[in-house]
């Protein structure tokens, strides 16, 4: 099933989480308070800058590389791996484990940001793949941007659905994000930020119910 034509049926308005798992040990693995993320991956990223070597500007071009790096990241993993629905009941179930559940329940605060159990080995083979492809020492400086890229997205995610924001900016972010949840689900792919939905053409028309 594709993106598009996945209907979504019903939409919380609560906090609280719905039970995703029999077992209790699985359930607590899918949830996390929005704080656990910093508390991991901001003394990893201080330990990427430590081994760092090199003049200014080629480490804040490597840094500057792995954020943009993680921009597209969060797209493509948006867009083709959140939102695929393989077939079958049990695809479906899968589905809503991996991302149908925050559009049931977008405010459920324990299932906003990603829970250790999926991100610590999705950074293990992302830093892998990284020095593979750059090598040492380039990879800390790159992978240290692109954990920043990571931070800000998760952190980004919770504030859209937990806080107020006044200024213009941040509300066209979060209006991009909640355009996504409630009007068009194929759309609006970037979280943090929606650079590449502009290049995809995967952005929101706002004048188009005027036509």
């Amino acid at each position: 099933m594709a993106a598009k034509e996945y209907q979504q049926h019903f939409v919380s308005s609560s906090a609280d989480s719905t039970r995703m798992f029999k077992a209790n040990w699985m359930e607590a693995l899918s949830k996390v308070h929005f704080s656990v993320p910093l508390i991991i991956y901001v003394p990893i990223m201080a330990w990427c800058l430590w081994h760092a070597k090199g003049s200014f500007l080629s480490l804040a071009g490597l840094f500057l590389g792995g954020l943009f790096i993680w921009s597209f990241t969060e797209y493509t993993l948006h867009r083709f791996v959140f939102h695929w629905v393989p077939p079958g009941s049990l695809g479906k179930r899968l589905h809503f484990i991996w991302h149908g559940v925050h559009h049931d329940y977008p405010n459920d605060k324990l299932r906003l940001v990603m829970p250790p159990s999926v991100s610590i080995p999705l950074a293990i083979i992302f830093f892998t793949g990284f020095r593979v492809l750059i090598g040492e020492p380039a990879v800390y400086p790159f992978f240290a941007g692109f954990l920043l890229g990571y931070l800000c997205y998760d952190m980004m995610h919770f504030a859209m659905h937990h806080l107020r924001w006044n200024h213009p900016f941040w509300m066209r972010i979060k209006q991009h994000h909640m355009l996504h949840h409630y009007q068009q689900h194929d759309r609006g792919y970037g979280v943090s930020n929606p650079l590449w939905d502009y290049i995809f053409n995967t952005t929101f028309n706002l004048t188009q119910k005027k036509q």
